[in-house]
C-alpha cells in the first residue's frame, strides 16, 4: 500500500444512524463552558435544542434563558422536584465535579437521557453511584468525552486500527494551562478539593490524554506509575500541581504529563514500529493531525476544528443514539474506570511503587 492510500476512504460522521428528531436539553450549571461552548454547539446542531437552564439562581437562570431565548430558566432545587420536566427530554449536567451525582440521580429518577462532563465525578465511589442510579432507572448515561468525537481524533483511531503505525509500542501524552491567569481566583472550584476530587491536574488535565488514548488504542492500562509536585501557595491542599505518569496498557508504555500552572499546550503521540500519529495541539479547541510513515510525513489537510464543533458533534452523537434507542459511548461504566485510573495515579505518588487499575 502506497503512503498516499492510507488516507482514502474516510467517512465524517460514520455513527450517524438517523437524519431527523429533536433532543430538547436542560442544562445543569451555567458556567462559561455551558453558555460559550455547550449552548452555542446544541444550537449549532443537527438534533438538539436547549429549551431548559437550571442555575442556582434564580435570577441568573432566567436572565441566561431571557439572553439566549431559552423558554426556562429554575433554580437546582426545582430541577431536583421535577419542574419543567416535561419540557426537555435528555440532561446536560456541567457543574463542578463533587456536585454531579445529585442531579444525575434527580435525572434518572425524571426517566431523562444524561450527558455527564468529564470527570464524571469527584471520587470511585460516588461514580460508581451513578452508574447504579442509572441502571437503576434505566436511562443512559454517557460521559462527556468530546474527543470521541473530534474527527481528527477518530481519523487517528481509523489509522491506528488499520496498522498504520505497525504495532504500536509507546505513546506520550501532555496537557497544561495557566489556569490562575484564565481564572484569577484561588477560591475557584478546581483548586477546592472537596469540589474536584482527586487534585487538580490529572483530573482536569490529564484525564484528556489518559481518555483519549484508550480510544485510540482500544485497550485500557494496567498498572501505572507517578510523580506529583505542589508548590504554588494557590494550590495549598492539592498534591498535583504538575503531574507526571506512566501507564502500562499491557505492552504498550505512555509516559504523560499535565499541569494547571503551565504555557497552554497539548498534544497526543503514538508511535508504532511502522509510524506515528501525532495530534497536536490536541485538547483544547483545535485539533491537529500530523502522520509519518517512513521518511515521509503529512499534516492532514483538514478544516481545523474548534471546541464548539467537537461538542456539537458529542451532542449529535448523544442526540442520534437517543433517538435510535441505540447504546452510547463512552457510557458510566467507561469514565468509571478512568476515576479508578486517577486514583491509581495519586496512589502510586504517595506510595511510590506501580500501583495495578483494578476493574
Amino acid at each position: 500500500m502506497s503512503f498516499v492510500d492510507w488516507f482514502d476512504d474516510y467517512e465524517d460522521r460514520d455513527w450517524q444512524t438517523t437524519t431527523e428528531g429533536t433532543v430538547r436539553y436542560a442544562l445543569v450549571g451555567l458556567g462559561w463552558w455551558t453558555t460559550e461552548v455547550a449552548m452555542p454547539a446544541i444550537a449549532d446542531s443537527e438534533f438538539g435544542e436547549t429549551t431548559v437552564l437550571v442555575s442556582s439562581s434564580t435570577e441568573k437562570a432566567e436572565q441566561v434563558a431571557e439572553e439566549n431565548d431559552v423558554s426556562r430558566g429554575i433554580t437546582n432545587d426545582d430541577f431536583k422536584d421535577g419542574e419543567a420536566s416535561e419540557h426537555y427530554d435528555a440532561v446536560y449536567v456541567c457543574t463542578p465535579n463533587a456536585y454531579h451525582l445529585e442531579y444525575v440521580e434527580a435525572a434518572a429518577e425524571l426517566d431523562k437521557g444524561i450527558i455527564c462532563e468529564k470527570p464524571m465525578e469527584a471520587s470511585v465511589e460516588r461514580a460508581e453511584r451513578m452508574v447504579e442510579a442509572c441502571e437503576h432507572g434505566g436511562v443512559p448515561l454517557m460521559i462527556a468525552y468530546r474527543m470521541q468525537t473530534e474527527p481528527a481524533v477518530r481519523r487517528a483511531r481509523e489509522l491506528v486500527e488499520s496498522g498504520f503505525v505497525g504495532e504500536p509500542m509507546t505513546v506520550y501524552g501532555h496537557n497544561s494551562q495557566p489556569l490562575l491567569e484564565m481564572i484569577p481566583d484561588p477560591n475557584q472550584w478546581r483548586l477546592t478539593p472537596d469540589l474536584t476530587g482527586y487534585g487538580t491536574s490529572v483530573m482536569d488535565l490529564g484525564i484528556y490524554s489518559i481518555n483519549t488514548a484508550r480510544y485510540l488504542l482500544d485497550r485500557d492500562p494496567v498498572a501505572v506509575q507517578s510523580i506529583l509536585a505542589t508548590e504554588h501557595e494557590d494550590f495549598e491542599g492539592l498534591d498535583d500541581e504538575r503531574a507526571a505518569f506512566m501507564l502500562d496498557f499491557d505492552g504498550i508504555e505512555m509516559v504523560s504529563t499535565a499541569t494547571q500552572n503551565g504555557q497552554t499546550d497539548s498534544q497526543l503521540t503514538i508511535t508504532g514500529t511502522e509510524g506515528q500519529v501525532e495530534i497536536r495541539p490536541a485538547f483544547p479547541g483545535t485539533c491537529r493531525l500530523h502522520v509519518r510513515r517512513g521518511d515521509q510525513s503529512l499534516d492532514f489537510d483538514r478544516e481545523e476544528f474548534g471546541a464548539v464543533e467537537e461538542m456539537r458533534e458529542e451532542f449529535d452523537y448523544f442526540a442520534d443514539r437517543l433517538l435510535t434507542s441505540t447504546p452510547i459511548k463512552p457510557d458510566g461504566e467507561h469514565g468509571l474506570f478512568d476515576l479508578k485510573i486517577v486514583r491509581a495515579i495519586h496512589e502510586a505518588a504517595k506510595t511510590d511503587r506501580s500501583v495495578a487499575i483494578s476493574e
